[in-house]
């Protein structure tokens, strides 16, 4: 490319070119925005040195912008939302900020997002499992606002911050823990297909069974279309009727598992002496049946507090080299699981 004078000058669409990023990263880098990964505004800065005077010049990075944080979670405030939604009211109000927040299942098909960045006194955002498809967060990074998305349902794209838990981990030490007792006919209630834990959780899953020379039959898996107690205990039954029935059961969640708990009483199953049952997540259902649930325990409070930090240094403008972060799980064993 030249440089000389008299030579013309280059944009945007010529740096874009030399790195190989989209021209929305590399307006996003001169333009001073925040969401940017380090990496990723270093290249776009060594290309602008490179050119010299013919470059486009960088703006200073902006001042961090007032206002409040809007907390989009489209769902009942449950015992599993509603502390992450609680967690992160706390932690914002910490850092001297409101919070507004839209929640319930009625805004789930409300079109959010595209308004955020025109929404006056509104900072940046928390999307708590957005239901929106990931081309339309990547439209809203690529105007500069700042989110962080916690529990994402898809592969969020590398340059957008988000917290989860670790779900491959933790369906690899509860499967782990299960093949432990004996058991190797196991059923897997699962979640909702294309679902990011879904997904993890399952290969966590399939993870220990192969470990134990198990390999896992299509039959023992149904997905749910809701993560829910009554489509979990409709899966259940389901399993529990196959001719060569599964000697444990392990759901999504502990809603699901306590579907899985009514299906096995209405089949005379004691458990855990006829059958094992096991959830995911930990919350206050788990420990109020009988037996009480083994589960896997996700830090949801931590979620609420981690997203917030993210979202604090992007309004901040400070690098954030860690913008997907994955926080760890951990095995609960209570009496619902027992040998084979």
């Amino acid at each position: 490319m030249a440089t000389g004078a008299g030579r013309a000058r280059a944009t945007v669409r010529d740096i874009a070119a030399e790195t190989g990023l989209s021209i929305a990263t590399v307006s996003r880098v001169l333009n001073g925005q925040a969401n940017v990964a380090p990496h990723t505004r270093e290249l776009v800065l060594r290309a602008v040195g490179r050119l010299g005077d013919q470059a486009p010049r960088p703006r200073t990075i902006q001042e961090p912008s007032p206002g409040a944080v809007y907390v989009r979670c489209p769902y009942v405030l449950t015992d599993y939302f509603g502390l992450i939604v609680s967690s992160v009211g706390e932690t914002i109000e910490l850092h001297g900020r409101q919070m507004i927040l839209g929640a319930g299942e009625a805004a789930q098909d409300a079109p959010v997002l595209a308004g955020l960045p025109g929404r006056q006194g509104i900072a940046g955002a928390i999307l708590i499992l957005p239901p929106e498809p990931g081309d339309e967060l990547v439209r809203l990074r690529d105007r500069g606002f700042p989110f962080v998305v916690i529990d994402p349902r898809t592969p969020p794209p590398k340059d957008i911050a988000a917290v989860s838990a670790a779900h491959f981990a933790g369906g690899r030490k509860l499967m782990a823990h299960v093949v432990g007792l004996g058991h190797r006919r196991v059923g897997i209630i699962g979640g909702p297909v294309a679902w990011l834990p879904s997904e993890a959780r399952l290969a966590g899953y399939t993870a220990s069974l192969a470990d134990a020379g198990v390999l896992l039959a299509p039959e023992l898996v149904r997905n749910v279309p809701e993560p829910s107690t009554e489509h979990g205990y409709l899966a259940a039954c389901e399993l529990l009727d196959l001719p060569d029935r599964p000697t444990a059961l392990v759901a999504f969640n502990d809603k699901m598992a306590v579907g899985a708990l009514w299906a096995a009483a209405e089949r005379g199953l004691s458990v855990p002496g006829d059958l094992s049952v096991a959830g995911f997540d930990d919350i206050d259902v788990s420990r109020a049946t009988s037996p009480a649930l083994t589960t896997v325990r996700q830090p949801l409070q931590e979620m609420g507090r981690m997203a917030v930090t993210l979202l604090m240094r992007l309004l901040s403008r400070h690098a954030v080299e860690a913008l997907h972060v994955s926080l760890e799980t951990e095995l609960i064993v209570r009496g619902s699981t027992g040998p084979a």
